[in-house]
């Protein structure tokens, strides 16, 4: 990809100053144009050391609003971030609807950092790029515009450039070119070794929705306008997508709610029996014990950096908030965290559905319980018409990949599907109208997904079917006795810890 890169290409002062104004004049309105119709933009800066890239972005950014504008410059991660899954990170910086986000340097260099490293680690890598993009894919599907650049220069451009930094003696810079206080040297040396591992990422990572632009840099000012030249035709290209009007053709998809499908009753939900329970006398010793062990497991799994994830999902009144009381109740609370999901905000509307999760998501050696998840996606907001039916199909693929890139991180993932019958749920909501203690959790929301029963059926056999993997696979619990309802968690919660420890 980089062999036939003509680095000797460049432009005169005057050629530049020619084009510079109309394109920061053009730039500056496509940025307000972007915003006015709430499309989000990521633009990535890569290249060897002393390509000019600091330069090249304040160039770049000058005719920017920088009230629309977020910057990020990618160093090393901190503590917490260090704690959790690789790519996390990088999901709390995606911008909002509208907004542009510009990253001087990115998830490509931490990944040649962190994790190809001085041990050369080609299987990290792979896997790394792999998730790459999956992240760069849902983002480029929920309308996000994403553009990639790498600044290229020869092996003997950079070496002067070297020279010439050296001789303007100011410390900051050799500071950061020579790997004083601890700096990194990620491209300084060893240009031929890394060369073949940038062009790897170029090349697996160079796809329609997030496409690189080798940008060659050895001329500045040449490299400035193509950079802008690139931006200014993607953003228009985009613009003209988004207000294009439809075509009469569109995807017809079979509406499974309205066929009637003799083998529905053999449903993963229609085969639950939900006649299994426990004595009281049962559910107290079994409990104890699991409850002990669980407790036991918490500080080895924080002695060994493991870290677990717990779903929790069901109908309304199943008994999720029970059964995780008492998942809980030996617990540390310095190692676990519950994580209640309702209703997304305006803020978390206007992200790509999975970003509200990412802060949440366990660091090593803890626990997070999610009550309710981002599988909100394809049970409320398909049966309620929040997302569109491409969204929700979308989905699925979506949070397999995004749970894949826990589990290969070495997160433990349990996901619960409680289970109970229509009867046994109105039973429970009259109970909770009798009951002034806990008349507050029944609300006129429980009532209309009530009424909707055989759709969330629909919707949840499918999640379940469609997302149960080797890596999270889903675990139905009987819960129409509370008791057995409890102990199966606890049971299964520990014997999946045990078992993963073990390995």
């Amino acid at each position: 990809m980089l062999e036939n890169v003509d680095l000797s290409q460049a432009i005169t002062s005057e050629e530049y100053k020619k084009s510079i104004k109309t394109l920061q004049l053009e730039l500056g309105e496509l940025q307000r144009k972007a915003w006015e119709l709430k499309i989000p933009i990521i633009i990535v800066f890569e290249g060897w050391h002393a390509s000019g890239m600091g330069e090249d972005i304040n160039r770049f950014i000058l005719p920017l609003d920088p009230r629309g504008l977020d910057f990020y410059t990618m160093t090393r991660p901190c503590y917490e971030e260090k704690l959790r899954p690789f790519m996390l990170r990088f999901w709390s910086q995606i911008p909002i609807k509208g907004r542009m986000a510009i990253f001087d340097r990115s998830w490509y260099s931490r990944a040649v950092i962190e994790l190809f490293g001085k041990e050369k680690d080609e299987k990290a890598l792979e896997k790394t790029l792999e998730e790459t993009t999956y992240f760069e894919r849902q983002l480029a599907d929920d309308g996000y515009l994403i553009l990639k650049f790498f600044l290229h220069i020869s092996e003997k451009e950079q070496k002067e450039r070297f020279k010439a930094i050296k001789k303007m003696d100011i410390p900051l810079i050799l500071d950061e070119y020579e790997g004083k206080n601890g700096k990194e040297l990620d491209f300084i040396e060893k240009y031929d070794e890394y060369l073949p591992v940038v062009e790897k990422i170029l090349e697996k990572t160079d796809v329609p929705y997030a496409p690189w632009t080798i940008i060659e840099a050895n001329d500045r000012n040449f490299a400035v306008l193509k950079i802008m030249i690139t931006v200014t035709h993607a953003i228009k290209t985009h613009i003209e997508k988004v207000t294009r009007t439809p075509g009469q053709q569109t995807i017809k998809y079979l509406d499974m709610a309205t066929v009637n499908l003799p083998a529905l009753n053999g449903s993963t939900l229609e085969k639950t029996d939900l006649s299994k329970n426990l004595s009281l006398k049962e559910y107290r010793e079994s409990k104890k014990l699991f409850q002990h062990r669980l407790e036991t497991l918490q500080y080895e799994l924080f002695r060994k950096k493991r870290s677990v994830l717990i779903i929790f999902e069901g109908w309304d009144a199943a008994g999720k908030g029970g059964d995780i009381r008492r998942l809980v109740e030996e617990l540390n609370p310095r190692l676990y965290r519950v994580v209640p999901v309702g209703s997304p905000n305006d803020t978390e509307k206007a992200h790509q559905y999975l970003w509200r999760f990412c802060d949440a998501a366990p660091m090593a050696g803890h626990i997070t319980i999610f009550d309710r998840s981002w599988y909100g996606r394809v049970l409320v907001e398909r049966v309620e018409g929040l997302c569109t039916e491409e969204e929700w199909r979308r989905a699925y693929r979506e949070i397999n990949e995004f749970e894949k890139i826990l589990a290969d991180s070495g997160v433990i993932i349990l996901k619960f599907w409680l289970h109970i019958d229509r009867e046994t749920q109105l039973e429970r909501f009259k109970s909770r109208l009798n009951d002034p203690e806990k008349r507050w959790k029944i609300t006129e929301d429980d009532w209309r997904n009530r009424n909707r029963w055989e759709d969330y059926k629909i919707a949840a056999d499918e999640m379940l079917q469609k997302t149960s993997t080797l890596g999270a696979p889903w675990i139905i619990i009987e819960s129409r006795d509370k008791r057995y309802s409890r102990v199966k968690v606890l049971k299964t919660t520990a014997e999946t810890l045990e078992k993963e420890l073990e390995s």
